[in-house]
């Protein structure tokens, strides 16, 4: 089976984060993984910083943000068109923030080594992992979607329903996933990647494989962390979109998730 990784940063003046993930990256046991950075309007310091990386690491390259294609799913939505590159295709994607690194040095390899079960026409079309948020020196519980076990499609939307949702940093997407979805919808800011996860659900044709493998590990905060009102909204609406009426039990069970998992 090719294992081929390619890993899509978005960035914005944040070369000062950006070297503790490429370390991460290069210190893997795994080698065949690239790296695309897709940068806002930054600043000349840090599109200086993207080029020297990119000249002394091949496995790294960089592009301008497309104006037509704003905020941080759109960054994303060309990695997806970077990932279907002829020249350069990739067979799976992995999407990260700046300030993402790799748990350890293995988790890729160990990541490749369980799809190697798997005939090579028939991986999964998602490989969910689990990742921790890391602040002030310590990790969070992990992030974990479900079991390790292989899903059908009925049981991956299941698994939506009950309120759980795939690390998003943490799951690899295959081709099988971006024949079907290769686009996150631009009406979300915040929870396009939910948004994402639940539109691939209404295939049933779907396969969805959950490791028990820390691959990642995420810095708390961010954007989505400051405007909880509009995350509540795109939330509910992701679920609405999937599920209809009953988008209120996912919603519920989400955040009764996440205040067990506080306490």
């Amino acid at each position: 089976m090719s294992t081929s990784i390619l890993i899509v940063v978005p960035t914005l003046n944040s070369s000062a984060l950006l070297p503790k993930l490429l370390y991460s990256l290069q210190s893997q046991s795994f080698v065949d993984w690239r790296i695309v950075f897709i940068d806002g309007p930054s600043c000349l310091d840090h599109k200086n910083w993207l080029t020297s990386c990119c000249l002394q690491e091949p496995r790294c390259s960089w592009f301008s943000q497309d104006p037509e294609l704003p905020g941080i799913f759109g960054a994303m939505n060309q990695g997806f068109a970077a990932a279907a590159d002829p020249a350069e295709p990739s067979d799976w994607l992995l999407f990260w923030g700046s300030d993402d690194w790799a748990a350890t040095p293995t988790v890729f390899a160990e990541a490749m080594d369980a799809l190697a079960s798997f005939p090579p026409e028939a991986p999964p079309d998602l490989l969910v992992c689990s990742g921790r948020y890391a602040q002030a020196g310590s990790l969070a519980r992990p992030t974990i979607f479900h079991p390790a076990t292989m899903l059908d499609a009925a049981a991956y939307r299941r698994a939506l329903l009950l309120g759980s949702t795939p690390p998003h940093q943490a799951t690899l997407i295959g081709n099988g996933a971006r024949r079907r979805l290769a686009r996150y919808d631009l009406g979300f800011r915040l929870s396009a990647d939910l948004d994402y996860f639940l539109q691939l659900s209404r295939h049933r044709d779907l396969r969805v494989q959950c490791l028990d493998l820390e691959l990642v590990h995420m810095a708390a905060g961010g954007i989505s962390g400051q405007q909880t009102r509009r995350r509540l909204y795109e939330v509910r609406r992701a679920y609405r979109r999937a599920f209809g009426w009953r988008w209120c039990f996912p919603f519920l069970l989400r955040y009764l998730r996440r205040l067990a998992s506080l306490l």
